[in-house]
């Protein structure tokens, strides 16, 4: 027997361009696929074809892994959805293990994703028309019973809605023991239909919009007060004040007002608390900045400082460290997130780019498609350069020539010790000359054998450019700035996987 012969390398595949690329392992996969789903059609994928690949990986993996991923997706990454199915397919590939049920406590983390995670339940069994949810698998009934403890009634009666499945239908599923004797009472008032009205902002604008009013002005004045006032009761919360900038302005409240806004924006606790994903910012501030307003440069201020309050937990490099950051602006970007969302996974790369930028001191930013091109941006002005670069993302085409970022180094004899490439990785030449980022890259290294690349996927397809399995070359993948501290633990030995492996359930 010869043992000294050719191994063929079993991890190569072609990506959805054809051209070669590499498999990742079952844990990693998952993490990509996961970390990136907004369970609508992507450029390569539909949703349901997502869906069914998360449900395939999820049976490669150890339930322990899985449910820890459905954790930090959901406690880390801000994700909602996702997480929820992971729970549910779990219970389904997994009944009666334990973990079941301290995944579904973990991934409900407000009180209408028990409604939202029982909906899903339904549809994944297939209890639709005649065949309702009539019982559920114990280990989900005992997290969701975990789950119904923690909310007070101000929380269940502000997502008591009309829904294919209520919050007395889950009461009434799930049958959760009361802690005490004031929440035996809330729980009466739930199967009662008794809860009391949760008076937030959007009850007290539809209220509002009922009204009748002799004319416009009089409506105009109305609706003016009650922003006003919304502003100064602090009912609302900071995602749904960023949603409702346009509004405020539009409204023309007072000065003072809306100085109060602005200074609530930009609040570095407020930042905090409120777990905002990067490009809801970026989503902010395209809308306001259409607006014809005296207010507009104030709150594109307060949305700028925002970016920074929300980037500063966000570990840079040294003045010592050279970086390289480029952005994918191929067509297989330019597809948005979801299918309501007006932002593309090509503005995700670029925020998270000029995040990046923003944390280092020897920067080198710029974009590929046809071509790759650099584009210097300051450090200051987070959206205001990615505004910047979308402006110009049409000035180097739309194909994925990602080996060209490396190659311009090569033939400047350039040193980089950290290159970062923000992709959907569907890499390919467009130009048939048989390119790829792989052998670019290992040529790179024989001229600087420190270097590092880091991949950060952005679209989860489940193969990459350059194989990561080797030491200088890391995967990191999603929308959130949580990114960043998977890159920060890759420099002290760690990775994606050994973070998610620390989550207590």
């Amino acid at each position: 027997m010869k043992f000294n012969i050719f191994k063929r390398n079993k991890t190569a595949v072609t990506n959805y361009e054809g051209a070669k690329a590499y498999k990742l392992t079952p844990e990693l996969e998952l993490y990509s696929a996961v970390a990136t789903a907004g369970l609508s059609d992507t450029f390569y994928e539909k949703g349901n074809m997502r869906l069914e690949r998360i449900v395939d990986l999820m049976k490669k993996n150890d339930p322990d892994f899985v449910a820890k991923l459905a954790v930090y997706a959901r406690t880390k990454m801000y994700m909602r959805s996702v997480p929820m199915v992971l729970a549910v397919e779990l219970a389904k590939q997994n009944s009666g293990n334990a973990v079941v049920s301290k995944t579904v406590s973990g991934v409900v983390q407000r009180a209408d994703e028990i409604t939202e995670l029982l909906a899903y339940y339904q549809l994944a069994n297939e209890r639709q028309g005649t065949k309702k949810l009539n019982r559920l698998s114990k280990q989900v009934q005992k997290g969701l019973a975990e789950a119904f403890n923690r909310f007070d009634e101000y929380q269940f009666s502000k997502y008591n809605r009309p829904a294919e499945v209520t919050l007395r239908d889950a009461l009434f599923l799930v049958h959760p023991k009361a802690k005490n004797e004031e929440q035996q009472t809330l729980f009466n008032k739930i199967a009662a239909k008794d809860l009391a009205v949760a008076y937030t902002w959007e009850t007290e604008l539809s209220a509002l919009g009922q009204q009748e009013f002799a004319n416009n002005k009089a409506k105009t004045l109305a609706v003016r007060a009650k922003w006003e006032e919304l502003i100064d009761s602090g009912k609302i919360g900071y995602m749904a004040l960023m949603r409702n900038l346009r509004n405020i302005i539009e409204a023309e409240v007072a000065w003072e007002k809306m100085k109060k806004v602005c200074d609530l924006i930009a609040d570095e606790n407020a930042v905090a608390k409120s777990k905002q994903l990067p490009f809801r910012f970026l989503a902010a501030y395209r809308e306001v900045k259409l607006l014809k307003s005296e207010y507009a440069s104030m709150v594109l201020n307060a949305l700028e400082d925002a970016v920074v309050a929300s980037a500063k937990n966000i570990n840079g490099f040294n003045q010592n460290t050279r970086v390289l950051i480029a952005c994918d602006v191929s067509g297989s970007m330019q597809k948005p997130v979801s299918a309501k969302s007006k932002v593309l996974l090509f503005d995700i790369g670029l925020m998270l780019g000029m995040l990046m930028q923003s944390k280092c001191t020897r920067v080198v930013s710029g974009m590929f498609g046809n071509t790759w091109k650099v584009i210097n941006m300051p450090n200051r002005g987070i959206l205001a350069n990615v505004n910047e670069f979308y402006k110009r993302e049409g000035e180097v085409g739309y194909a994925t020539n990602g080996y060209l970022v490396i190659n311009d180094l090569i033939n400047r004899n350039v040193v980089m010790d950290k290159i970062m490439m923000f992709t959907d990785c569907q890499l390919w030449d467009n130009r048939a000359g048989g390119n790829n980022l792989a052998e670019s890259w290992k040529t790179y290294k024989t001229m600087v054998p420190d270097a590092k690349l880091y991949l950060f996927d952005l679209a989860g397809y489940g193969n990459t450019p350059v194989s990561v399995q080797r030491d200088d070359v890391t995967l990191i993948a999603g929308w959130s700035d949580k990114v960043f501290d998977v890159l920060h633990a890759s420099e002290n030995g760690e990775n994606a996987i050994a973070m998610i492996k620390q989550i207590e359930l």
